[in-house]
Protein backbone atom coordinates (compact mmCIF):
# COMPACT_ATOMS: atom_id res chain seq x y z
CA UNK A 1 0.00 0.00 0.00
CA UNK A 2 0.99 3.57 -0.82
CA UNK A 3 -0.11 6.51 1.15
CA UNK A 4 0.27 9.78 -0.45
CA UNK A 5 -0.37 13.54 0.15
CA UNK A 6 -2.48 15.34 -2.21
CA UNK A 7 -2.49 19.08 -2.57
CA UNK A 8 -5.15 21.34 -4.11
CA UNK A 9 -5.27 21.29 -7.43
CA UNK A 10 -4.36 17.51 -8.03
CA UNK A 11 -6.13 15.65 -9.98
CA UNK A 12 -6.72 12.89 -8.16
CA UNK A 13 -8.71 14.35 -5.48
CA UNK A 14 -11.41 14.14 -7.55
CA UNK A 15 -10.84 11.14 -9.17
CA UNK A 16 -9.53 8.94 -6.49
CA UNK A 17 -9.90 10.24 -3.29
CA UNK A 18 -13.63 12.05 -3.29
CA UNK A 19 -15.04 8.70 -4.64
CA UNK A 20 -13.97 7.05 -0.99
CA UNK A 21 -14.27 10.23 0.71
CA UNK A 22 -18.36 10.30 0.22
CA UNK A 23 -18.97 7.12 1.56
CA UNK A 24 -18.13 9.13 4.66
CA UNK A 25 -19.57 12.70 3.92
CA UNK A 26 -21.84 11.80 1.48
CA UNK A 27 -23.07 15.54 1.26
CA UNK A 28 -19.78 16.97 -0.66
CA UNK A 29 -19.80 17.20 -4.56
CA UNK A 30 -16.67 18.16 -6.39
CA UNK A 31 -17.31 21.81 -6.56
CA UNK A 32 -17.83 21.63 -2.57
CA UNK A 33 -14.84 19.53 -1.93
CA UNK A 34 -12.73 21.90 -4.09
CA UNK A 35 -14.45 25.00 -2.15
CA UNK A 36 -13.94 23.42 1.44
CA UNK A 37 -10.01 22.08 0.16
CA UNK A 38 -9.55 25.65 -1.10
CA UNK A 39 -10.17 27.72 1.72
CA UNK A 40 -9.42 24.73 4.51
CA UNK A 41 -5.83 24.52 2.78
CA UNK A 42 -4.64 28.05 4.36
CA UNK A 43 -5.79 26.57 7.92
CA UNK A 44 -3.51 23.57 7.55
CA UNK A 45 -6.46 21.02 6.16
CA UNK A 46 -4.52 18.22 3.92
CA UNK A 47 -5.70 15.20 2.26
CA UNK A 48 -3.94 11.76 2.38
CA UNK A 49 -5.20 8.76 -0.21
CA UNK A 50 -4.05 5.23 0.58
CA UNK A 51 -3.40 3.23 -2.68
CA UNK A 52 -4.00 -0.80 -3.39
CA UNK A 53 -0.90 -2.58 -5.06
CA UNK A 54 -3.16 -1.70 -8.50
CA UNK A 55 -3.24 1.48 -7.86
CA UNK A 56 -6.48 1.62 -6.94
CA UNK A 57 -7.59 4.42 -4.04
CA UNK A 58 -9.10 2.52 -1.35
CA UNK A 59 -8.54 4.74 1.88
CA UNK A 60 -8.74 8.51 2.76
CA UNK A 61 -7.51 10.75 5.51
CA UNK A 62 -8.07 14.24 6.04
CA UNK A 63 -6.18 15.84 8.57
CA UNK A 64 -4.25 19.15 9.84
CA UNK A 65 -1.96 20.36 12.75
CA UNK A 66 -3.60 22.28 15.58
CA UNK A 67 -2.02 24.08 17.98
CA UNK A 68 -4.24 25.40 21.09
CA UNK A 69 -4.25 25.53 24.97
CA UNK A 70 -5.05 22.27 25.61
CA UNK A 71 -3.08 19.56 23.59
CA UNK A 72 -0.60 22.38 22.67
CA UNK A 73 -0.18 20.86 19.32
CA UNK A 74 -1.88 17.69 17.84
CA UNK A 75 -2.48 16.45 14.26
CA UNK A 76 -6.29 16.16 14.16
CA UNK A 77 -7.79 14.06 11.88
CA UNK A 78 -11.06 15.54 10.25
CA UNK A 79 -11.94 12.43 8.17
CA UNK A 80 -11.07 9.07 8.08
CA UNK A 81 -12.31 6.63 5.81
CA UNK A 82 -12.08 3.01 4.00
CA UNK A 83 -13.26 2.17 0.87
CA UNK A 84 -16.19 -0.19 1.52
CA UNK A 85 -15.06 -2.90 -0.63
CA UNK A 86 -11.30 -2.87 1.33
CA UNK A 87 -12.61 -2.95 4.73
CA UNK A 88 -10.58 -5.14 7.35
CA UNK A 89 -7.83 -5.11 4.92
CA UNK A 90 -5.44 -3.00 6.96
CA UNK A 91 -6.16 -0.04 5.16
CA UNK A 92 -7.40 1.83 7.99
CA UNK A 93 -4.29 0.76 10.33
CA UNK A 94 -1.83 2.03 7.51
CA UNK A 95 -3.67 5.62 7.37
CA UNK A 96 -3.29 5.58 10.81
CA UNK A 97 -0.05 4.54 10.88
CA UNK A 98 0.86 6.89 8.50
CA UNK A 99 -0.62 10.17 10.21
CA UNK A 100 0.84 8.99 13.43
CA UNK A 101 4.06 9.19 12.29
CA UNK A 102 3.54 12.95 10.34
CA UNK A 103 2.42 13.80 13.99
CA UNK A 104 5.70 12.43 15.46
CA UNK A 105 7.73 14.23 12.74
CA UNK A 106 6.01 17.51 13.29
CA UNK A 107 6.19 17.38 17.45
CA UNK A 108 2.76 16.87 18.30
CA UNK A 109 1.20 15.63 21.29
CA UNK A 110 -1.62 14.06 20.44
CA UNK A 111 -3.27 12.63 17.44
CA UNK A 112 -7.04 13.44 17.92
CA UNK A 113 -10.43 12.53 16.20
CA UNK A 114 -13.92 12.77 16.66
CA UNK A 115 -16.16 10.22 15.55
CA UNK A 116 -20.13 10.25 15.38
CA UNK A 117 -22.09 8.42 18.27
CA UNK A 118 -23.53 5.97 15.86
CA UNK A 119 -20.53 4.99 14.02
CA UNK A 120 -19.93 2.10 16.22
CA UNK A 121 -17.98 -0.31 13.99
CA UNK A 122 -15.87 2.44 13.44
CA UNK A 123 -15.24 2.86 17.43
CA UNK A 124 -14.47 -0.66 17.84
CA UNK A 125 -11.72 -0.21 15.31
CA UNK A 126 -10.64 3.48 17.02
CA UNK A 127 -10.31 1.26 20.63
CA UNK A 128 -8.09 -1.82 19.17
CA UNK A 129 -5.63 0.63 17.44
CA UNK A 130 -5.28 1.89 21.26
CA UNK A 131 -6.96 5.28 20.61
CA UNK A 132 -8.78 5.67 23.89
CA UNK A 133 -12.29 7.71 24.17
CA UNK A 134 -10.99 11.12 26.33
CA UNK A 135 -13.87 13.93 26.29
CA UNK A 136 -17.38 14.36 24.76
CA UNK A 137 -18.07 16.70 21.92
CA UNK A 138 -20.75 19.24 22.40
CA UNK A 139 -22.15 20.84 19.26
CA UNK A 140 -25.09 23.20 18.59
CA UNK A 141 -26.07 23.68 14.50
CA UNK A 142 -26.26 27.39 13.65
CA UNK A 143 -27.39 26.83 9.86
CA UNK A 144 -27.36 24.38 7.44
CA UNK A 145 -24.23 23.70 5.33
CA UNK A 146 -24.37 24.23 2.22
CA UNK A 147 -25.35 21.48 0.33
CA UNK A 148 -25.84 19.04 3.07
CA UNK A 149 -29.47 17.34 3.27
Amino acid sequence: MKIIDLEPGDPRLENDLLPVLTELRPHLTAELFREVYGTGYAQGLRFSAAYAEAGRCVGAAGWRIVVNTSTLRQLYVDDLVTASASRSTGVGHALLAHLDARARAEGCHTLDLDSGTHRTGAHRFYLRERLDIVAFHFSRPLTAPEGAS
